[in-house]
């Protein structure tokens, strides 16, 4: 392989594998921002995932190949159904969001498999009929170079996930409502005394994680996978929220992070076709991503400042 072929390989292998960091990573910012800590994103991807896969596998009869966008949809709808469960137990009844966050991802992680084990009789459903499936964008994958790079071998999550990055910038920092958001995250009392609902925006924000990451779930599962099992997800939820610290929770940080991950997971999956990577021992290669979230957070955690009231439970007139 030469190095061009080893770039034309690499690069959208590893937008394959960062898009559902992405979309997750920017759910948990959301929450996070908003001042419930985001530690559920996990369990919500394993519900997206399985929303995903049924609905593909049930309703392909009747819609075809299209049947995707209903898959990513009900993905969608699930991941923040299932987010209420969070919001309920962070924001109104004040419980503990560490304890609340993980008692979600192993909930999702049972009910799922649950599930699966009573529909289909075994312990992981059918492969899908439609995948997701790589295409070219007209023009632009004309264009020497960054054509056969980036616009030939796309995902239309990989654009939905870039667009969800800038588009969360944008809400953020640019529009009243994330400016709203992220006041509740950083001095709830300051906002609640403009006239801010503190827990109706905490719920929005953990509202909208679900939503990502349910896409982000259903993504990888329709991609990756191709079916879903309780290995689907197998800690991408834990990385997209190290990829969210590293990006120092801002949206095209997280990106950025993403990315990187996304690389180390491609390094770690398909490295045995890659020249001089292909020497390296194959155990090294599959924990290298979880070695280089390790490293990135321990390099970063302490210069990235969460926001000031992220884990803190809001009780009106008391600081």
């Amino acid at each position: 392989m030469s190095f061009l072929e080893v770039l034309y390989f690499i690069v959208p292998s590893a937008l394959l594998y960062a898009t559902p960091l992405i979309l997750t990573g920017i759910g948990a910012l959301f929450s996070e921002r908003a001042g419930v800590i985001g530690l559920g994103v996990e369990g919500l991807m394993i519900v997206g995932a399985f929303t995903g896969i049924y609905v593909n596998l049930e309703y392909y009869a009747d819609f075809g190949k299209n049947v995707i966008w209903l898959s990513l949809l009900a993905a969608l709808l699930a991941g923040a159904i299932f987010s209420l469960i969070i919001a309920v137990a962070a924001v109104t009844f004040r419980a503990d969001q560490t304890v609340t966050g993980v008692a979600a991802n192993m909930l999702a992680a049972a009910i799922t498999v649950f599930l699966v084990k009573l529909i289909y009789g075994k312990g992981q459903t059918d492969m899908v009929s439609a995948p997701l499936q790589r295409f070219e964008i007209p023009y632009l994958s004309d264009i020497p170079f960054l054509g056969p790079l980036l616009f030939q071998n796309v995902y239309s999550t990989t654009i939905i996930a870039l667009v969800v990055a800038v588009g969360a910038w944008f809400v953020l920092y640019k529009m009243p409502f994330g400016l709203r958001i992220r006041s509740v995250g950083e001095h709830p009392m300051a906002a609640d005394t403009m006239g801010i609902n503190v827990a109706k925006m905490r719920y929005i924000g953990v509202m909208i994680s679900g939503a990502l990451a349910g896409v982000g779930g259903a993504s990888l599962a329709m991609t990756a996978s191709g079916d879903f099992s309780g290995s689907t997800v197998a800690g991408q939820g834990f990385i997209a929220i190290a990829a969210m610290i590293f990006g120092k929770w801002h949206p095209l940080g997280t990106l950025g992070a993403a990315l990187f991950f996304g690389l180390a997971q491609t390094l770690s999956i398909a490295g045995g076709n890659i020249p001089f990577v292909q020497d390296i021992p194959s155990v090294i290669l599959q924990v290298l991503p979880y070695v280089l979230t390790i490293l990135a957070l321990a390099g970063f955690i302490g210069k990235a400042v969460a926001p000031k009231a992220s884990g803190v439970p809001y009780i009106k007139g008391k600081r």
